[in-house]
């Protein structure tokens, strides 16, 4: 849970295809950009579709920052405008490879 809750708080990705990907419960989860850095795309999701995207979040400093939510059993956060840069979308199936 620790993890999870520090997320992208003082990281930056080392190139375009780097992210961060969270394995959660299903159900209902809240995300904030928390002395992030970088601008992130939030992507959900459930049961391999994307059901949520928020994109180019940007950074928040304090502890009154906006929450992104969504529905699923994963999030993926991204380099902010990369769900546009390589058209991901709602309704995506997503495929993980070991």
């Amino acid at each position: 849970p620790k993890d999870i809750q520090n997320g992208m708080m003082g990281k930056k990705f080392d190139n375009q295809f780097n992210g961060m990907l969270f394995i959660l419960t299903d159900g209902e989860h809240s995300f904030w950009m928390k002395d992030c850095i970088v601008n992130l795309d939030i992507i959900f999701i459930n049961n391999n579709t994307i059901t949520k995207i928020h994109k180019n979040c940007k950074p928040c400093k304090g502890n009154n920052c906006l929450r992104y939510k969504g529905f699923g059993d994963m999030v993926l956060e991204i380099k902010g405008g990369s769900s546009d840069l390589y058209d991901i979308q709602e309704n995506d199936i997503v495929v993980i490879n070991d």
